[in-house]
């Protein structure tokens, strides 16, 4: 006897916009990470301007191709993703240069802490917009692929087992 509706269930918590939000978060947010050190280094060679046109069209590449693997775990790749996504690098980078301009307006020398703080709540900021833009325009009519293994190999196992068994040896067993 199989117990498929608890297979289902068992997988639910990876599937979901919330999931896939949590996903978005954790992947955008340590490319962002890594983005703002690689931005700091390369303002002490030009502009900050430039360094931020330069840093983010890299992210972007990086974390669409992320988003398509991991967050949304879309059959879709290649650079045709990259090219129906490429407006979020135009928004992200007048927002990033938006805030840090008006911060340099206010702020003679702002320092680079306090900097890279503006700089990385407008990536948040950007973030929110772009995941929606990426889950409904970019990768909402692809077929999505079978999702990424996760957990232990023994959670894994417990799931396959947990579909042939009758329902309340699962419930116990949980």
């Amino acid at each position: 006897m199989t117990n498929a509706p608890a297979a289902a269930k068992a997988a639910a918590p990876t599937r979901g916009p919330v999931a896939a939000f949590i996903r978005f978060v954790v992947c955008g947010g340590g490319v962002t990470l890594a983005a703002s050190g690689l931005l700091v280094l390369l303002t002490g060679l030009m502009p900050f301007f430039a360094a931020n046109a330069i840093v983010t069209v890299v992210s972007t590449i990086v974390t669409t191709e992320l988003h398509a693997r991991v967050t949304f775990r879309s059959a879709e790749r290649g650079w045709g993703v990259h090219l129906k996504s490429a407006g979020t690098v135009a928004v992200g980078l007048l927002v990033t240069t938006a805030a840090t301009a008006v911060l340099h307006a206010l702020v003679a020398d702002p320092g680079v802490l306090v900097e890279q703080a503006v700089y990385l709540s407008a990536c948040g900021l950007t973030g929110i917009g772009r995941f929606v833009v990426l889950r409904i325009l970019v990768f909402a009519s692809r077929k999505q692929a079978e999702p990424a293994p996760h957990g232990s190999a023994l959670r894994e196992a417990v799931v396959v087992a947990a579909a042939d068994l009758p329902r309340t040896s699962v419930v116990v067993a949980a």
